[in-house]
Formats: C-alpha cells, structure tokens, sequence
C-alpha cells in the first residue's frame, strides 16, 4: 500500500458503515473495516480513535458550533429567534445533503444499545454548550437551560422527522420552521 492513501477517511467510513449493516456493530473489527478500505489499522487509527467513532467524529464539533453562534448572534435576538436561526444553519452545514448516510447510520445506532446511549449523550453536550452560550447572552439559569433544552429537543425532533420522510423529502432547514411553528401553537394553547 502506499504511504499516502487518498480519501483514506472517507473510505474508512463507508467501509465500516457497510460492515455495521451487513453484519451488526458488535461484530465488526477494525481490522474488518480496514481490509474492507483497503488500508491498514494504522491508518485507521490515524482517524478515529475507535469504531464508535466512525459514527460520532464528525458529530462532535456541533456543540463547539452551536455556541460559537450562540456568542456571535446579534444581541438584539430573543432566544426563540436565536434557536430558529441556530438550527437552520446546524441543518445546513451538518445536515443536509448527507440524508441517505444519516438515515443508515441512524439504523445502525438504533440497534445497539450502548450506541444509543451514545447518541443521547452526544445530545446532552449540545444542550450544555447551548445553555453556556444563553448564560453568555445574559438569560437567567433557568432561562438558559429551558432555551438549551428546547433548541436539542427542536433538533432531535426534526431530525426524526426529516429520517422519517417517504417520497417528496423536505429540506431538513424546512422542518426546523415548521417544528417551531408547531411548539409555538402549541405554547400558545389557551387551554393548556
């Protein structure tokens, strides 16, 4: 093999995605995932630090992402806004385009429990970066943490709903608007 392996990352993952399915997480090696790329486990390495991490690595900025645009929001936006706008821009650059492998992947995960586990954690550190980044723009702890955990729980719902299409897929940026309209009718019940 030659030193330099193109798209070794790329390769990596879809060779591990395409084991995960035919044969179940648990019983797909590392060196099954590089045999299959055509790469070494060094190279493996190289790129992810285990398995998990093939599903999760690219995962991992969004909470560094979400309070980055958290701080760089104009002030004068309410929190509702803030979310509206934040979200919209996390589907654009995370999300879209990539509908097929995300909805593989979500299978993937949902047939291992520690997987799951896994994925609610990584919702979890989204929340927390989010309510740091409400504390920074001055909302209460109360305030932060019910934005922060609106915006994750918007985010998970939305997701579910864009995997869940048939047909006539809707740009995920699309469901956001249309998921908040529907907590703000539903915030706005009278009889509630």
């Amino acid at each position: 093999m030659s030193r330099w392996e193109p798209n070794a990352r790329e390769r990596l993952e879809r060779a591990a995605v395409e084991l995960f399915v035919e044969q179940g997480f648990a019983e797909t090696t590392v060196p099954q995932i590089t045999a299959r790329a055509g790469l070494t486990t060094r190279t493996f390495f190289r790129h992810f630090a285990d398995k998990r991490e093939v599903l999760f690595a690219a995962d991992e900025e969004i909470p560094d992402f979400a309070e980055q645009f958290l701080a760089e929001a104009p002030p004068a936006l309410g929190p509702m806004a803030v979310i509206a706008e934040g979200l919209e821009k996390v589907a654009a650059a995370r999300f879209e385009g990539r509908l097929d492998y995300l909805r593989t992947r979500r299978a993937v995960i949902q047939a291992d429990e520690g997987l799951r586990e896994r994925e609610l954690r990584k919702l979890s550190a989204l929340a927390e970066a989010m309510q740091r980044g409400f504390r920074r723009r001055g909302l209460d702890d109360l305030a932060a943490m019910l934005a922060a955990q609106l915006a994750a729980t918007v985010l998970s719902v939305t997701i579910t709903r864009w995997l869940d299409q048939d047909g006539a897929d809707q740009p995920l940026s699309a469901l956001v608007r249309d998921t908040l309209r529907a907590l703000r009718s539903l915030a706005a019940d009278p009889s509630a």
